[in-house]
């Protein structure tokens, strides 16, 4: 065979198919009852018939002779001892590849040849008309097939190819008009398996909303699972940590087999209106392509049972990702269980110098190890931080824009059930004393060396410990807790996420522990500081039993003890009320931060830098008197600083010592305080009246 011997031998079979075709012809002329029936013209004349078969065929090999329908003609011999010559000479023949991966009968290639022929030859269109006594029917029926074949309708395994064999089960074969009886059902090959017999590779359009791209990026020892597909392994489980990669792994060991791979992404999937059909088709395209079927994650479709047990490629491997522990009830098949290692920092460093090549003045090791993330997650945001620093004027890539690559790898989970602040305040907005500043420092320090300490360095061993950071801040309200937690997160380069315990804490007894778990399970897949404001609603003490309500409530802070000991992310505890904390939860926690009420002096600054640089000042400020004759929190001052800018506003853009005293009284009010003549000093002639209108 020369050119495309796969084409070649396609075209080949194809012609012996229409040397059955001439022969059955005959034979039904010969058994025509009517051979001059008047109305024989309105679907197809003998002159008509006569002259199709008198059309060249499209086999290269020309014609050859004839044979009985079903028999092997020394046609077909010739053309298989072209492909066996072809082949020896290591030439790829599809339809024999087909034939082997699907466990093809040579009844079952009769069948798929007769059904295929019309799409490779429009004549085949007309003498299946001739054949179906119907010209408005082009494709063959059941029962034309199985007599191209020499197989009688009576056959009961001719039958049963037809209905329940590899051709239907593999997807190769469409039987279609279910109503009517089986011999008049037409027979179609889909325009996938036609295409890939012809040579294209192109998936089907369906099937390709929900595939995934290989993973640009290598990482891992994929031997082992390289060694097990070379045993035979054909169903395997990857349980992934946070930071490691099943479809990386899976990726590397299909490779080093010299096999390709289909990557389904069960999430996509999970989201189609017919999942189980995209799967079929998934599975037909591993096989086709005889390529391992990668698909992840599993608890995206756990609860689908048909959809698992449709994830059976034999005999191309499925590799299946997912981050739970393997339940039987998945599959009825028993896999190979691998424990997918995690990455180590220096790994994914690596990863992310490979992938954006020499950054001169990035320390990269820093900008990037306060995100866990998976290989294939830092090959991602790798190209998203190349895309934001195409923003900037010299185009150059630097730690913010690693870090917005990274953050751009979160999910939108979280945003559902938590509200997200992006950082824009940093260390020099804080006023604080200098041992709450240190204490602050520690928490991102822990955050940012997590993955080292906890993980390379396994400083945190044993029953099922995660590799969180969980801080305490407490203080009265207004101390800068929140803004803290801002710097804190503004630090490590990532999302403040602020927990609504609104949709949090629920009457209903277990209600509140699910809406927690919920918002645990999406941090897990978010880098991110996880915040709960007052949180000693949640995390409370426990108490004496003296009911069913305060059973229940134990319960809670007990579900709270064991999920905060296994979260993986950094959280923080904002509350005002340490007291109320339980002395478990504050055994658990690796910082605790105590925010006192500011001093005079920490006041006036604060007073200071509430008001900015961009408002007008009066010349008559005095911050040093406003520090220390007004006992304030940091978020009153910054309240009463924001309401001087309004009456400012309003009086002619410039910030006078009236409008701030003024703002003090409103603030006073506010709290419930009394406004005192003895606090405001020389300033109480100052206090803003009433205005009256005119008469």
């Amino acid at each position: 065979m020369t050119g495309n011997p796969s084409l070649a031998h396609l075209l080949g079979r194809v012609g012996v198919v229409e040397e059955r075709i001439r022969l059955l012809v005959a034979a039904r002329r010969a058994e025509d009852p009517q051979p001059d029936d008047p109305f024989r013209g309105l679907y197809l004349s003998d002159e008509a018939v006569d002259r199709l078969l008198g059309e060249a065929s499209p086999s290269p090999d020309g014609d050859g002779p004839e044979a009985d329908p079903g028999g092997t003609s020394p046609r077909q011999l010739h053309c298989e001892q072209l492909a066996d010559a072809a082949q020896a000479d290591g030439h790829r023949l599809r339809l024999r590849e087909l034939a082997s991966a699907f466990r093809l009968l040579p009844l079952d290639i009769d069948l798929l040849l007769v059904a295929l022929a019309a799409d490779l030859d429009p004549r085949f269109e007309q003498l299946f008309g001739y054949l179906n006594d119907d010209v408005t029917r082009h494709r063959p029926s059941a029962a034309v097939a199985l007599a191209l074949c020499g197989t009688p309708l009576s056959a009961a395994d001719g039958r049963a190819r037809l209905l329940s064999g590899p051709l239907i089960t593999g997807g190769l074969l469409v039987v279609e008009d279910p109503d009517r009886p089986l011999p008049g059902r037409a027979l179609r090959v889909p325009d996938r398996v036609v295409g890939h017999l012809l040579g294209d590779d192109t998936p089907e359009p369906a099937l390709q909303a929900v595939l995934a791209e290989p993973p640009a990026v290598s990482w891992g020892d994929a031997a082992p699972l390289a060694r097990a597909l070379g045993a035979g392994v054909l169903l395997a489980y990857l349980r992934e940590p946070a930071t490691g990669s099943g479809r990386v792994l899976a990726m590397g060991a299909l490779r080093s087999r010299g096999c390709e791979a289909v990557l389904l992404d069960l999430t996509r999937l999970a989201a189609e209106r017919e999942p189980l059909q995209l799967v079929e088709l998934a599975v037909r395209e591993a096989r086709l392509r005889s390529a391992g079927l990668v698909a992840g994650p599993l608890a995206a479709v756990a609860d689908r049972p048909a959809v698992l047990e449709a994830l059976h490629a034999e005999p191309q491997p499925v590799l299946l990702i997912g981050d739970a522990s393997w339940d039987p009830a998945w599959a009825t098949r028993a896999p190979l269980l691998v424990e997918v290692p995690v990455s180590t920092t220096a790994e994914r460093s690596s990863l992310w110098r490979e992938a954006l090549g020499p950054l001169n003045g990035v320390d990269v090791q820093a900008a990037t190890s306060a995100f866990r993330l998976r290989p294939e997650q830092v090959a991602r945001a790798a190209g998203s931080a190349q895309v934001q620093a195409t923003l900037t004027a010299d185009g150059r890539i630097t730690a913010s824009h690693l870090g917005a690559g990274a953050r751009a790898e979160n999910g939108s989970a979280l945003d559902r059930l938590a509200r997200r602040v992006e950082p824009v305040v940093g260390w020099d907005d804080l006023v604080l004393p200098d041992a709450v500043l240190l204490a602050l420092q520690e928490v991102a320090l822990r955050a940012r060396h997590r993955e080292k300490v906890l993980g390379d360095w396994a400083m945190r061993p044993g029953a099922g410990r995660g590799h969180g950071v969980a801080a305490l801040f407490a203080g009265d309200s207004g101390t800068g807790k929140t803004m803290s937690a801002e710097v804190v997160a503004r630090e490590l380069g990532l999302d403040l996420y602020v927990v609504d315990l609104a949709t949090v804490v629920d009457k209903y007894v277990g209600e509140t522990e699910k809406n927690l778990e919920r918002i645990f399970t999406a941090a897990a897949g978010v880098n991110g500081v996880l915040l709960f404001d007052e949180a000693d609603a949640v995390f409370g003490r426990r108490s004496e039993v003296k009911d069913a309500h305060d059973r229940y409530a134990n319960i809670e802070s007990a579900y709270l003890l064991q999920r905060m000991e296994t979260f993986d992310g950094l959280a923080i505890l904002a509350t005002n009320l340490r007291a109320n904390i339980d002395e478990a939860f504050t055994r658990r926690l690796d910082v605790v931060v105590d925010f006192p009420l500011p001093d005079a002096a920490h006041r006036s600054v604060l007073w200071d830098r509430c008001l900015g640089r961009t408002l007008q000042r009066a010349p008559d400020i005095d911050l040093a008197f406003l520090g220390q004759a007004f006992e304030l929190a940091g978020g009153a001052i910054r309240s009463a600083a924001v309401t001087g800018a309004y009456l400012a506003a309003d009086d002619g853009g410039t910030v006078t010592m009236a409008h701030l005293v003024t703002a003090v009284q409103r603030e006073y009010r506010k709290l419930g305080r009394l406004t005192l003549e003895s606090e405001f000093g020389p300033y109480w002639g100052m206090l803003a009246t009433p205005r009256r209108s005119d008469r």
